[in-house]
């Protein structure tokens, strides 16, 4: 085993969440996040389902006590939520307009780099937060790399914090 990662993790696999209406959430996170619905194993004995996309997977399972769970109304970026990265996010804005989806904004500055947030809830009261998150630079605090998102390739962490020519939007 790897000093840095003591269980051989590979990746996230998914999220689950408990759902007061199976079906609604279903909906949603295929209708509103582009999720696909996939074969779930029979052997379980609760109803559910498993959804996929974005290289990760997210299980909805039906509460047995719908009316117990707690439903979260306020939108809150401090919260617990899962995060997308998006491509535009005007686009996402519009369109969660267009859907009558109560929406939060927030911008936050790093290195002079500006990234955009949107948070929202799903029907159960999770929060969903759509950014783009990927143009920061992910820096360790220790080690020899720096990473940048999947969009851009790994530089080495020196490069990241001094090279202008390929990090001009880094300001110290």
């Amino acid at each position: 085993m790897k000093a840095g990662n003591p269980l051989n993790l590979t990746s996230l696999n998914h999220v689950s969440f408990l759902c007061r209406s199976l079906q609604e959430s279903v909906d949603f996170y295929t209708k509103i996040l582009g999720f696909v619905p996939i074969k779930r194993p029979q052997d379980f004995d609760f109803d559910g389902a498993w959804l996929y996309n974005y290289g990760i997977g997210i299980h909805l399972i039906q509460s047995e006590n719908p009316d117990k769970v707690l439903k979260k109304t306020e939108i809150n970026p401090k919260d617990h939520h899962i995060s997308f990265q998006c491509e535009n996010m005007g686009a996402v804005e519009k369109k969660l307009k267009e859907m009558g989806i109560e929406y939060r904004r927030q911008r936050v500055e790093e290195y002079g780099i500006h990234v955009d947030q949107l948070f929202f809830h799903d029907p159960d009261g999770f929060m969903i937060e759509i950014c783009n998150c990927d143009i920061l630079p992910v820096i360790p605090i220790t080690g020899e790399m720096g990473l940048w998102s999947s969009r851009i390739r790994a530089l080495p962490l020196q490069a990241a914090v001094t090279n202008t020519t390929v990090c001009s939007a880094v300001k110290r």
